[in-house]
């Protein structure tokens, strides 16, 4: 079983952030998201 995300979109008023993300995960491996702090990783 995979994760699957297709054309994702997100945005807050005044600015889009994610512009048609498509990402998939196969059993085994392991991804990250990187970036400086403050920059709503975890959000």
């Amino acid at each position: 079983m995979s994760l699957e995300i297709k054309n994702l979109h997100a945005q807050i008023p005044g600015r889009e952030i994610l512009k048609g993300l498509t990402l998939t995960i196969n059993p085994g491996e392991v991804h990250a998201i990187m970036g400086p702090n403050g920059s709503g990783k975890s959000t």
